[in-house]
């Protein structure tokens, strides 16, 4: 006669060793009866249990590892901004390049066309007093010591010359890494623009609305120093408005009525650090 032990069959009698009644005994077998058989359906649930935790716990770990990998916020595009003139020969260069980046996703690329050197010779066709203030601005949060032409501005924080794309390159790249939680930009209706609630920078934050035409502008140079050639622009900015300013709570702003020649361009909303420049948050294509 053989008992299964452990799951494999040996003697139940060798000199020395204890009859199947013993062994029985030992293993809960004989004289248990349904107890036994509770016994062992308790270990199977304790059992079952501990295995089911385990594989509930590796999926939540799982779940977890996915949440932290997924961005917390959508990124907001790269706003640049050329200040450039037609009448400026150095600018020819930094127009084409503002042309490349104009293309490229995740850039807000805009030329900003002054009116400072109108002077020697040629009236710039696309240039507004308000665009050349805008630019002093950021001379003096740069603490620069003049204006100058062609210049571009990355995310209102950094600057570069404007034909200097090796440095452009870099400064989209720092600001497209930067952290940043902005605060949420909604279209309403009627064209109406709502800022949501956010930290806001000391001193608050200002709305701009941008108008520019995204089309490829040529102009042919009659006078100047680049007379005679046909300069390439684009993304020219047309209006710029202040639309109030933000303060970290949710608000929400009305626009102006588009110029007369609005079908052709279009409208993007900056939300900008009044103290720093520093661009916060964009809404593109409003209109």
């Amino acid at each position: 006669m053989r008992a299964a032990i452990g799951g494999k069959e040996r003697p139940s009698k060798r000199p020395g060793a204890a009859g199947p009644e013993a062994l029985q005994r030992h293993h809960g077998l004989v004289n248990g009866g349904a107890g036994s058989s509770r016994l062992n359906c308790s270990a199977m649930r304790r059992a079952f249990i501990a295995i089911a935790w385990v594989l509930l716990t590796a999926v939540s770990g799982s779940a977890q590892a996915r949440v932290h990998r997924a961005p917390a916020h959508a990124r907001q595009p790269v706003v640049v901004e050329l200040y450039t003139s037609q009448g400026c020969s150095s600018c020819v260069a930094a127009d084409l390049l503002l042309d490349d980046l104009a293309d490229r996703p995740g850039v807000l690329a805009l030329t900003f066309a002054v009116d400072y050197w109108d002077y020697l010779g040629w009236n710039d066709t696309f240039a507004k007093p308000e665009f050349s203030a805008r630019q002093r601005g950021y001379m003096q949060r740069l603490a620069m010591r003049e204006v100058y032409t062609p210049q571009i501005i990355v995310g209102g924080q950094q600057q570069a010359a404007g034909a200097d794309k090796a440095k452009v390159e870099a400064l989209i790249h720092a600001v497209q890494g930067s952290a940043a939680d902005p605060p949420r930009l909604k279209l309403l209706r009627h064209g109406k623009v709502q800022v949501g609630q956010g930290s806001a920078p000391p001193g608050g934050a200002e709305v701009w609305l941008v108008r520019y035409d995204p089309g490829v502008q040529k102009v042919l140079v009659k006078r100047g120093e680049n007379r005679g050639q046909t300069l390439v622009e684009r993304n020219v900015v047309r209006d710029l408005v202040k639309l109030g300013v933000w303060r970290g709570k949710t608000r929400v702003y009305a626009p102006p009525a588009a110029l007369p020649d609005g079908k052709a361009l279009r409208s993007s909303i900056l939300l900008q650090a009044a103290r720093s420049g520093r661009i916060i948050a964009v809404l593109q294509k409003v209109q």
